[in-house]
């Protein structure tokens, strides 16, 4: 097989939804509605669709006299200012950030309630209230407030309103606590500014893992102190023979830190012991002949492998791994593991043996390709199955036996959640050979029953990787991943009994105002009944 070349049930009723739509035109209780005030947006509307929804009563109206209400915690503002960022351009409003007065949308911490993630939205004509138990729930709160106000809220120059969110509560957390998405940014390189923008995207969903692939056969992204030709040399093409390129130290802390900021987590890769032939051009010594090769930038697989017999690959793994974990605050370290096809079977377990325990050393959790249950994951690693749904009974069992003893997985099917498979035949980029993967087959499927054996408990998340042999420009990225990675998103958040793909396509559509008030590049699938203005 090869990976890159080719609820608890919603408390929604019809009459509730009637009353919804009866409301939403007034502004205040016992205003009558016009024929020139739009509906509000329905509060079962939202991607991913929420645990609870109960609608009802007089919908919130923002005005010039609008401010948002934060308590005196410094996450909590960042995620007020965030907010007000979002409203400011389009509505033309102050909209102060403060811990005085009644504010109309209000932040609230509530320590102990919601979990982790969780929120509790509240909207009545007396204002807009979010209630979390962590700043993380506050700022996914603040995505489900974003989309129920008009898709013309994202946009970056005054626009009429009026900005109406419907009235009644949302109450929601996560079905899985790992929902994460991956950039390829080593077959082709992508800025800082391209990765800031796909982070924004992502967040919009409740994205909360960004999964970087830092190197490969084609790319090293990364500067490492202490084997500095790595970056320079190793970093120097991409797939067709561009200029590549890296990310400084302080480059990559800033897409960390920006990533948190919208309260994801980096899961950085380092793909070993194959796929790492830039590193092997870039060192001779690393080779098993000490012959370096030249750089490479086609788009085969399964041709390098780190010498696993040779101590300094080891000494290089952990330089490696300890300057990329200075650099990472968040828990988990990437040690890649896939396609390893020159790699003999025992040198592979000789050489995931020696590299977990260096993980561990420097204070992260392992997270490996699910070729890793091959080997010996360490306790408490994550495996990342990217498999087929038809994949030989051999591979699922060897996954599911280290699922039954205790290794985490987080699921990737490729012909199911890989952003780079074409849609159809006529998809101008990306690849088929994981198959064709419309927007329904993307969507519809369970997680938790995936793996037939695995214990649902193993189960942490899911993530949808996005390899880029034939992208180049965030243009390509967004038609990929849009609306193929909402669905991602709503198989990590929703609760499994509201999972319909009568009822989601009909949400998916009403995204398409939105995105195109953001410049986001999408794929008109026709299994999705988008609005006819588009």
């Amino acid at each position: 097989m090869r990976r890159h070349h080719r609820t608890t049930p919603r408390m929604v009723r019809v009459l509730g939804s009637l009353l919804l739509v009866a409301a939403a035109g007034t502004f205040t209780a016992g205003a009558a509605p016009t024929p020139t005030t739009p509906a509000a947006t329905p509060l079962d509307r939202i991607v991913p669709t929420p645990a609870s929804v109960s609608p009802g009563g007089a919908p919130y109206r923002i005005t010039r006299d609008t401010a948002i209400k934060i308590s005196d915690h410094r996450e909590v503002r960042r995620v007020g200012e965030y907010l007000a960022a979002v409203l400011r351009p389009s509505t033309g409003y102050p909209l102060p950030v403060t811990t005085k007065g009644r504010g109309g949308i209000r932040l609230h911490l509530d320590p102990g309630r919601y979990g982790a993630e969780g929120y509790r939205l509240d909207s009545g004509s007396g204002g807009v209230t979010i209630t979390a138990g962590a700043p993380a729930g506050l700022f996914h709160g603040v995505q489900t407030l974003r989309q129920l106000l008009p898709a013309a809220i994202e946009s970056k120059s005054v626009r009429h309103g009026p900005w109406t969110v419907a009235g009644g509560t949302v109450e929601d957390r996560p079905r899985y606590s790992y929902r994460g998405a991956m950039l390829d940014v080593s077959r082709h390189f992508f800025t800082v500014d391209q990765v800031k923008r796909y982070i924004d995207e992502l967040a919009l969903y409740k994205i909360n893992k960004l999964h970087l692939h830092l190197s490969d056969d084609q790319g090293w992204r990364l500067a490492i102190d202490s084997w500095p030709r790595l970056a320079t040399y190793g970093g120097s093409t991409q797939v067709g023979g561009g200029p590549g390129g890296y990310y400084t130290k302080a480059e990559y802390k800033e897409i960390v830190r920006y990533a948190s900021s919208r309260f994801l987590e980096v899961v950085p890769e380092i793909d070993m012991p194959g796929h790492t032939n830039a590193a092997l051009a870039s060192y001779a010594e690393l080779n098993c002949d000490g012959v370096a090769p030249p750089l490479y930038t086609g788009t085969e697989v399964g041709f390098s492998s780190l010498c696993a017999g040779k101590e300094v690959t080891y000494d290089f793994a952990e330089d490696v791994i300890r300057e990329l974990a200075a650099l990472t605050p968040g828990r988990y370290l990437h040690i890649g593991g896939d396609e390893a096809h020159s790699t003999s079977h025992e040198d592979y377990v000789k050489f995931m043996d020696r590299v977990q325990p260096i993980v561990a050393k420097y204070g992260k959790t392992v997270v490996g390709w699910h070729q890793l249950t091959g080997a010996h994951p360490a306790k408490g690693a994550l495996a990342q199955y990217w498999g087929l749904d038809d994949a030989s009974a051999e591979e699922k069992a060897q996954v599911v036996a280290a699922a039954r003893n205790g290794t985490g997985l987080v699921l990737s099917p490729a012909d199911r959640l890989y952003l780079d498979m074409k849609y159809t035949d006529d998809t101008p980029l990306g690849q088929d050979w994981a198959g064709l993967v419309e927007v329904r087959r993307a969507y519809d499927w369970d997680p938790g029953t995936y793996l037939a054996g695995a214990p649902s408990s193993s189960v942490k998340g899911v993530e949808a990787p996005l390899w880029t042999e034939t992208l180049v420009t965030s243009a390509d990225l967004e038609y990929m991943a849009f609306p193929r990675l909402a669905g991602t998103a709503e198989l990590g958040w929703s609760p499994a009994a509201t999972h319909d793909w009568d009822a989601y396509k009909v949400r998916l559509a009403a995204q398409a105002p939105r995105w195109d008030a953001l410049g986001i590049s999408y794929y008109r699938s026709p299994q999705v009944p988008w609005p006819s203005s588009g």
